[in-house]
């Protein structure tokens, strides 16, 4: 969408009703003395929507009044790359001034605001925030927080987006399923390493690179049925007591983290279009899910209907 189609005195409308049809609701306020010029592209991977922006001068915000508004689905977590201008986000009481090049992460669950001085241009990526997987003391602790081009933890996060932005248009919807799951595990590490970094005023410690591998083992493992706390302690040489006294900072149980990533696996394969689809205990046994019955119930459990009733409610979606 761009306000090159509308003539000039209706441009600031128009971009701030743009706004209001991505994923997050904002109100728009242009700062610029002359007729508003914006270009909004949005696309989406799974269950990450992508938005690049490119406009004059604005305030873009979030107010506690409009969140109580247009409350949404599910929370979600808001990563921004600033590809030009500058960006200054407020939100937790911080302020961060995200230069061109640089990252910004915030939780739309919560009021904030985003000044852009200047004509900018912006990739602004929304996912569910229960998908992070990190406690949300822990997301409320770094939300406003930004990473300059190049430092440690947004030194791998900032490239993988910047190039996911720049071709979401080119994947397939299987493909786009797996780069959203890779979107979310990078953004949990990423919060976790900000988190640490918070903590200790600098890297990251042990525990947190352990953790980090017990995750990825974890999701690299999500098919193999015996996959426990006590093979994972095993594979990571350590005893599953102390596997289950890393995780008391995490916000989730061990197993508790098993079968919720098993459950998001099984959910993105139910709803992939094709014209043959698997059934749904084939899904449930390839991650995993030996008791058809069990997976069933926690599968309802953890998204409000059956496993056939979500495959057909995201068949009629895609339709």
């Amino acid at each position: 969408m761009t306000t090159a189609s509308v003539t000039d005195d209706a441009k600031a409308a128009f971009w701030d009703g743009a706004m209001s049809r991505t994923p997050v609701r904002v109100e728009v306020d242009p700062l610029a003395g002359r007729p508003f010029e914006g270009l909004l592209a949005s696309h989406r991977l799974g269950y990450v929507s992508i938005s690049t922006l490119e406009a004059d001068a604005a305030r873009v915000s979030r107010t506690a009044a409009l969140i109580a508004r247009t409350p949404e689905i599910e929370p979600q977590v808001g990563v921004g790359v600033q590809v030009s201008g500058r960006a200054v986000l407020e939100q937790n009481g911080r302020r961060a001034e995200v230069p061109a090049g640089g990252l910004v992460l915030y939780d739309t669950a919560r009021p904030y605001s985003v000044d852009y001085p200047e004509r900018f241009r912006t990739h602004l990526f929304h996912l569910p925030r229960r998908l992070l997987g990190v406690p949300e003391r822990e997301l409320r602790q770094v939300a406003g927080t930004a990473v300059v081009p190049a430092e440690g933890c947004g030194s791998v996060l900032l490239p993988f987006l910047s190039g996911l932005a720049a071709s979401a248009h080119s994947y397939s919807a299987p493909v786009g399923d797996r780069l959203a799951a890779s979107v979310a595990d990078l953004l949990s590490v990423f919060v976790s390493q900000l988190t640490a970094a918070r903590t200790t005023g600098g890297a990251c410690t042990r525990n947190d690179h352990l953790v980090r591998r017990v995750r990825e083992h974890i999701d690299h493992h999500l098919g193999d049925p015996e996959l426990s706390p006590e093979t994972i302690a095993q594979a990571h040489h350590i005893s599953v007591r102390y596997l289950h006294r890393l995780f008391e900072s995490e916000g989730v149980t061990v197993s508790r983290l098993i079968q919720r990533r098993r459950l998001d696996a099984c959910a993105r394969e139910l709803g992939r279009r094709g014209r043959t689809a698997p059934t749904v205990s084939a899904v449930a046994q390839r991650w995993g899910f030996v008791n058809p019955a069990h997976f069933s119930r926690a599968f309802r459990a953890a998204y409000g209907v059956s496993p056939r009733e979500w495959r057909a409610l995201r068949t009629a979606d895609a339709g």
